[in-house]
């Protein structure tokens, strides 16, 4: 089932007690809570395949037991059943990739498909096929590119990231929270406000790794998963993905750098990456070096440190731009910056001549520094700009496309946009935001429907109509950060 001994790794920080952290470890800092982090079953969501079954529970006690243990016995986990439950999990829409395979076409014979599937994997015989290049636009304007995988490669994928997540969510560390079941943004965004309020934290680093999906070295990919997985079958899986390479017009294209972006398997693939070269030394470098209190917040390649004092922020900074260069990573320069921020960041800088605190942007909120009626400090967290117009640009195209569409159907069609909206952006303190988003909605759709004919002008009268059916008003959807901290954290937490 395992061995132990030392692999071909890199030089890594020694290995954390089992108890290092505790529970404020589950979303602010350290290793979040042992048991409540492995015996759970694995609740995986799209990107990472259906829940883990009980035949995954010895896994994950010996991945929990043993934090040296390379287990060797994994891909017979890839059963039959996990390959059928991962197709199950996939969108029937989706595009198809180069090989034009539609989930529709693969169902037709399912069960012969999936045993040839099974059959082909177990024997090594299965062979990656490269993505399909697409792209998508970003907030900025420019266009990110993604590769559509073929569908048996998002099976097996789906299937492998299930059982390697048994292992990996025992070692991953509790401020990492991108792309792991049972974890969403707004945990992220839960710790952080939580984190900052209650800790003295005076200084934030806010930065974003450049490219890091395409600049990941393969190399120490590869030794970094052998610290845990010692089933080369499941490696030369792994690596068949790695070159797979992308069509683009007819080309084929390999690169030696970096995972496939939009393939199921590459998040848990980046997550390995960055728990081995920044969780682990970061959480060593605070308990090691900081003189003050220290939180980390990280989502994928995004993340967030608050420091007490300015000078554990900047030697931090120097720090981790040595420590990411001899893992072939880098810090966006645009996107990394230190800035005053915490509840004596106004006095501070009003003592210097200086204006309000700056603000800085983590999972599409902008967060400032704001008093309550009472004085009280607090994180308010709004609408970022940059999304709020990227959104609107979108959905007044996609409005002019839809314009001669019956009203019900567009009025549904908005009706899930603007839920979809608060489901994520209503947090308290954010009102505002919402109710201008839905006014700005609110218009483009009447502009579009004016535009329909030349007889008649659709009148506000009859257009508030359409509104109060199809558009729900704005509202707050979830509860204020530190209550469901508390209550995801069992009201355990040390930042109290």
């Amino acid at each position: 089932m395992h061995e132990r001994g030392k692999s071909d790794g890199p030089v890594l920080p020694a290995k954390l007690p089992n108890n290092a952290g505790s529970p404020v470890a589950e979303a602010v800092e350290g290793r979040g809570p042992v048991e409540g982090n492995t015996a759970s079953e694995t609740h995986a969501g799209r990107r990472a395949g259906q829940r883990a079954s009980s035949d995954l529970e010895r896994v994950r006690q010996v991945a929990r037991k043993d934090r040296d243990a390379r287990l060797t016995a994994l891909l017979h986990h890839v059963t039959v059943d996990r390959l059928r439950s991962s197709f199950r999990a996939l969108r029937p829409g989706a595009a198809a990739g180069v090989d034009g395979v539609t989930w529709h076409d693969y169902e037709r014979d399912l069960e012969g498909n999936l045993r040839d599937l099974h059959d082909r994997v177990q024997r090594g015989a299965f062979r990656a096929k490269p993505s399909r290049r697409s792209y998508i636009a970003k907030a900025d304007g420019r266009l990110r590119p993604l590769g559509i995988a073929a569908l048996e490669d998002k099976i097996v994928q789906r299937a492998v990231v299930e059982v390697l997540n048994a292992i990996y969510e025992t070692d991953f560390l509790g401020f990492s929270y991108g792309f792991r079941p049972g974890r969403k943004p707004h945990d992220a965004l839960d710790a952080l406000t939580t984190g900052i309020e209650r800790k003295k934290i005076n200084w934030v680093l806010d930065a974003d790794i450049r490219d890091c999906f395409g600049s990941l070295d393969q190399a120490w990919l590869g030794k970094l998963l052998g610290h845990r997985v010692a089933d080369r079958r499941v490696l030369r899986l792994i690596d068949k993905w790695l070159a797979a390479g992308v069509m683009e017009d007819g080309s084929w294209t390999v690169s030696d750098a970096g995972v496939p972006q939009g393939a199921t398997v590459s998040p848990l693939l980046a997550n390995v990456y960055l728990h081995y070269v920044f969780d682990l030394w970061a959480h060593q470098w605070r308990r090691r070096k900081a003189r003050g209190d220290v939180i980390f917040v990280r989502y994928a390649d995004d993340f967030v440190a608050g420091f007490q004092r300015r000078c554990d922020a900047e030697r931090f900074l120097a720090d981790l731009r040595e420590r990411f260069a001899s893992f072939g990573l880098e810090l966006h320069p645009d996107k990394t910056r230190l800035i005053e921020f915490g509840r004596f960041a106004a006095a501070e800088r009003h003592k210097r001549g200086k204006g309000k605190p700056e603000t800085f942007t983590f999972l599409g909120f902008t967060h400032a520094c704001v008093r309550t009626r009472t004085g009280r400090f607090r994180v308010g967290r709004i609408t970022d700009k940059k999304r709020m117009r990227a959104k609107r640009r979108s959905l007044k195209i996609e409005l002019r496309r839809r314009m001669h569409l019956p009203i019900s159907v567009q009025g549904a069609w908005l009706r899930s946009v603007l839920t979809g909206h608060l489901n994520y952006y209503g947090v308290p303190g954010n009102s505002e935001a919402l109710a201008t988003f839905r006014f700005h909605l609110v218009r483009d759709w009447w502009a579009t429907l004016r535009r329909r004919g030349q007889r008649s002008r659709l009148s506000w009268t009859r257009m508030s109509r359409h509104v109060a059916r199809w558009l729900p008003p704005p509202r707050i959807t979830h509860p204020w950060p530190r209550e469901r901290f508390d209550a995801r954290t069992q009201d355990r937490s040390p930042v109290r």
